[in-house]
């Protein structure tokens, strides 16, 4: 039997329900398990604590699959909380408003390291563990069974799969990709590209954010910043504004963002399309003096981990200050960051320091968070990645 053993007093986090051990954690490891095995984590004491992934390639060391020393971690464990987060997705009624869906959640569907999209009857798997890795064809043939997918698609090709020591794929796992793909969001279609667009193709956790921004955008001049393939655009065109200028520095993203314009019949002259750097075409817009109502700033991870917190805050207070100094009097500005190393108390902090910056008084309307298809374990704060802000700047 393969068995982790803690440091005194590093139980802690477990008994907390908190899903990882860190390798700094660990006394000794009994037993040789290879990467990806299920381990028994105990005490100093010898109390047991959980089931786990083991990973010696990870600074995460193990991550727990299981709390409960009389579970098996077998192909039934496995069906078992497949279907419990299948049933939770259900119960929301999610589908009535999207095509598009995520299914498992990671940690937070008690599967560490496993992510699973919907988009209508194509199904996206993205691996980020050696614990999900070594059971990759057992959830793919419960996937296929339960939800009768044309295909599977893979999508172990994030950062993550580096530093669990695991290769990058993308193929398909199971079944035929169609030739094209499109996702129905609250009346809206876009095309999804899951081999090659960023994550699994589109960004689901942003869908309730977006519809938000429609209902704001009426009679007024949007920018919409790191725009990808136009979700935000869509909704504020749709919505009433007078214009929108969307920024992405891939041409193949902006491509996309129009062909789904032109998908949904929306007026393409009020767009204006702009592939450049960011934060460069943010200084350009300032010393040209223009101005905007309702600016949208959802910018890429910049911070992964805690570590990478210090260098993050630069970058978001960066955007966010040229992104105060664009708006009109009265204008909103609705930030977002999912950077799991910011947390939302930081990340208030520096939209703050940018306002102070800026010489604006802003004000919080809303604070948002990914859609409910997203769920937050509560003793796993680290998976309340996506944070956002609108904010209102006094007149």
């Amino acid at each position: 039997m393969n068995k982790i053993i803690l440091k005194e007093g590093r139980e802690k986090s477990l008994l907390r329900r908190h899903p990882w051990i860190f390798s700094g954690a660990i006394k000794r490891v009994e037993g040789s398990p290879a990467d990806g095995d299920a381990v028994q984590i105990y005490s100093t004491q010898g109390a047991f604590l959980a089931h786990a992934a083991y990973n010696a390639h990870s600074q995460i060391a193990a991550r727990v699959w299981s709390w409960h020393a009389e579970q098996s971690i077998n192909a039934d464990f496995f069906r078992t909380k497949i279907t419990h987060a299948l049933t939770l997705r259900k119960n929301l009624k999610l589908a009535q408003h999207s095509t598009g869906l995520r299914l498992i959640h990671g940690e937070s569907d008690g599967l560490p390291g496993l992510v699973v999209d919907q988009y209508g009857d194509v199904l996206v798997m993205q691996i980020g563990s050696a614990g999900a890795e070594r059971w990759r064809d057992t959830c793919a043939d419960i996937l296929r069974e339960m939800c009768n997918p044309v295909c599977i698609y893979e999508r172990s090709d994030s950062d993550s799969r580096a530093l669990e020591g695991l290769p990058e794929r993308n193929n398909v796992l199971r079944g035929i990709l169609p030739e094209s793909l499109t996702l129905v969001e609250h009346g809206l279609r876009f095309v999804v590209d899951v081999a090659h667009g960023q994550k699994t193709g589109f960004y689901l956790d942003q869908r309730d954010n977006r519809e938000l921004i429609g209902t704001l955008a009426q009679d007024k001049d949007v920018l919409n910043c790191f725009c990808y393939s136009g979700g935000f655009s869509l909704y504020a065109l749709r919505g009433g504004a007078k214009s929108v200028l969307s920024i992405d520095s891939s041409n193949e993203a902006l491509q996309l963002a129009q062909r789904n314009v032109e998908l949904n019949g929306l007026d393409a002259s009020r767009a204006e399309w702009q592939c450049d750097d960011v934060f460069q075409t943010l200084r350009k817009l300032r010393d040209q003096n223009r101005k905007f109502d309702l600016i949208i700033l959802d910018p890429p991870k910049f911070a992964p981990t805690a570590a990478f917190a210090e260098k993050a805050a630069r970058g978001y207070k960066d955007i966010n200050l040229l992104g105060f100094k664009l708006l009109r009097p009265g204008g909103m500005l609705a930030t977002y960051s999912c950077s799991s190393g910011i947390n939302d108390d930081l990340f208030q902090k520096i939209i703050a320091g940018a306002a102070l910056d800026a010489g604006v008084t802003a004000h919080i309307i809303r604070k948002l968070q990914a859609a409910p298809d997203h769920p937050i374990l509560l003793n796993f704060p680290e998976g309340a990645y996506l944070k956002g802000l609108v904010l209102r700047v006094a007149g």
